[in-house]
């Protein structure tokens, strides 16, 4: 591999890594402030809370996955909530479009985040309907944490409000850089075009390859796929499979953290299968 790609593939792979860094910091820096009320906030709407994620996922920042497995890892969110983040985040697709300069394609941003925060919603409520019993922080377990943390002195205070956000962060920002460049290289070695021409010659089964590629942990890949959208290689429901399942920085901080692994595996059934169906319904009414 040339030193020009290389040098690249790193300096891309830092950017990208970078923006999920500031993003994770500074809701994490917030939340050290706020953690209580929010976490009270949330769990006294245990009914609406998948609203909310889906609401949040539509930040077109490829944190918001993260941040969303980190919350739930903490049990400050549900799993239908944090399902709703991972069916309505699309890292930065949105922007990619929105920046494009083809008015066709741009306005296909509103039914776009409209379908996605829908979806997001009612499967998430869904999924929280289903499993009622949730090992998620109750009201008074965030109060009795709140007024420990207030009786500690300042060394501790200054611990939890910056050197805590600043280590987790960078352990994120360490773990995505990683899979940054694994995915650059990957992509370098297949090819971009053959990427694309694959996917042209198998336009029938563009659903089921989106919602593959939205699988990839990396931003790229939903950059990928609104490339693919722009110049007309792609239909609307097949960007739409490919961004209802593309939360996978979020999926392998779950995977990072060992959590349920029945909740992993569910989750991760749940937005591909949803992501598939209503790509091919999507396409059957707009085309392919």
């Amino acid at each position: 591999m040339p030193w020009d790609v290389i040098k690249d593939i790193l300096l891309d792979s830092l950017k990208d890594s970078g923006l999920v860094f500031i993003f994770v910091f500074l809701v994490h820096l917030l939340l050290s402030f706020i953690d209580h009320q929010f976490a009270n906030f949330l769990v006294k709407r245990k009914k609406t809370s998948p609203l909310f994620g889906a609401l949040f996922g539509l930040i077109p920042q490829c944190g918001t996955s993260v941040l969303g497995a980190d919350l739930y890892i903490k049990k400050y969110i549900s799993i239908g909530t944090l399902t709703a983040i991972f069916l309505s985040c699309s890292d930065e697709a949105f922007i990619s479009i929105l920046t494009s300069g083809k008015g066709d394609k741009i306005i296909m941003i509103l039914p776009l985040m409209g379908l996605k925060f829908l979806i997001g919603f009612i499967i998430g409520y869904l999924f929280d309907l289903i499993n009622r019993k949730q090992n998620i922080i109750q009201v008074d377990e965030v109060e009795e944490e709140h007024e420990c943390h207030t009786h500690h002195h300042e060394n501790t205070k200054v611990h939890r409000h910056l050197v805590h956000p600043l280590i987790h962060s960078l352990e994120i920002f360490i773990y995505v850089l990683i899979i940054n460049i694994g995915f650059s290289v990957l992509i370098y070695y297949i090819g971009e075009d053959n990427f694309k021409n694959f996917i042209i010659t198998n336009r029938y089964l563009t659903p089921l390859y989106s919602s593959i590629i939205g699988l990839i942990p990396n931003c790229a890949s939903s950059l990928f796929l609104s490339e693919l959208f722009i110049d007309g290689s792609l239909s609307f429901g097949a960007l739409l499979s490919g961004l209802l399942v593309n939360a996978g920085l979020g999926m392998m901080i779950l995977l990072k953290s060992k959590h349920k692994g029945k909740d992993i595996l569910f989750i991760f059934l749940v937005c591909f299968i949803t992501a598939i169906i209503s790509g091919y319904i999507t396409c059957l009414i707009s085309g392919f």
